[in-house]
């Protein structure tokens, strides 16, 4: 179903691809990650997966990769660490930073779920052919990416 807004073209198109993007993405992000334990959260598991693969990060820099407020990764992380999952740490020499890093349990409970989830997201993109994925992929980061267009005046 598409936008019953009945504007311009541009606007239409625009629309459009909009709606077919979000429910791709909503209905993928579903099945793909309906391997996550109940009692973990898609924010939860892309804090871990961040740490398994990229090594302990301080929260800015975790807010920035999965694009989220500096309170509500605080809230996440606060989560996680009454779960075991991450510790914390203050940086001596400028406390406003603080590192997060994975526990034992933390890494043992990631390691073994992120190639459950990876292979759940490969058969979700199986639809695809890998020149597809490419495009796609490229498309996405075309769309995503900031423009330099000042927003119209009201």
């Amino acid at each position: 179903m598409g936008t019953h807004y009945q504007g311009t073209k541009a606007e239409t198109d625009a629309l459009n691809a909009y709606i077919k993007l979000m429910r791709a993405a909503e209905s993928v992000t579903a099945r793909a990650h309906s391997v996550l334990p109940k009692e973990i959260t898609l924010s939860q598991f892309g804090v871990l997966e961040a740490l398994l693969h990229r090594g302990p990060l301080c929260q800015s820099e975790l807010a920035g990769k999965l694009l989220k407020s500096g309170g509500n990764i605080t809230l996440i992380v606060d989560n996680l660490e009454k779960a075991g999952y991450v510790s914390r740490e203050r940086d001596q020499d400028d406390r406003r930073f603080i590192t997060v890093s994975l526990t034992p349990k933390g890494k043992a409970f990631i390691a073994d779920l992120f190639p459950k989830v990876a292979a759940s997201i490969t058969r979700e993109f199986s639809a695809l052919s890998s020149a597809e994925q490419f495009t796609l992929g490229w498309l996405c980061k075309k769309v995503g990416a900031p423009t330099s267009a000042t927003p119209p005046t009201p």
